[in-house]
């Protein structure tokens, strides 16, 4: 059985995965890093969710809720390239390091979960970060289990967010919401 530690973006995405991950021989421990959320009260609600979530189900999750807004800053919106493929290199080197560091045989994340997430950019910043660390990524188009997550999540009523959590986003979406209504 191969040790996975699961990078886990919200409680509504890993419950879809649980879902998907179960049919497979894992050993998996969740591992909540995201310095992308923002402000810091949403970075609350989503840590809340997903310790609700891990109480209910009996899960076994690392979780990582420093509120760090200089760093994405620095590292996602101070960068060149994609910034949703920085913020993703971000948050999967931080769980291939710890996987590296504590030995588990691979990583992944419900980022491949979402549709609404740059799936091809998502796998690239995980295959990067597992050739920095040596540590394996477990890659698996886990987006047909998006339905079943938003089910289950309703279900459980677990903290559901309408944005990926960065600022740059909440933005964006707000800008989408007046210009469909004007």
């Amino acid at each position: 059985m191969k040790k996975l530690l699961l990078h886990a973006c919200c409680a509504p995405c890993l419950s879809g995965v649980n879902i998907a991950l179960a049919q497979d021989d894992l050993d998996v421990t969740g591992y909540f890093y995201n310095p992308n959320i923002h402000p810091k009260i949403e970075l609350g609600r989503r840590a809340d969710s997903l310790r609700r979530y891990l109480e209910v189900k009996k899960f076994n999750a690392i979780i990582i809720d420093n509120y760090d807004i200089e760093l994405f800053e620095s590292e996602v919106v101070g960068k060149s390239g994609d910034r949703c493929f920085n913020c993703y290199r971000l948050r999967l080197e931080a769980a291939a390091n710890y996987a590296s560091r504590n030995r588990f045989d691979c990583f992944s994340t419900t980022l491949l979960l979402s549709p609404y997430q740059k799936h091809d950019l998502v796998r690239s910043a995980g295959e990067e970060a597992s050739r920095k660390y040596g540590v394996g990524f477990y890659y698996s188009d886990l987006r047909p289990f998006y339905n079943e997550s938003i089910k289950m999540s309703k279900e459980m009523g677990l903290y559901r967010q309408k944005y990926c959590g960065c600022y740059l986003s909440k933005e964006t979406k707000n800008e989408q919401v007046i210009i469909a209504s004007a």
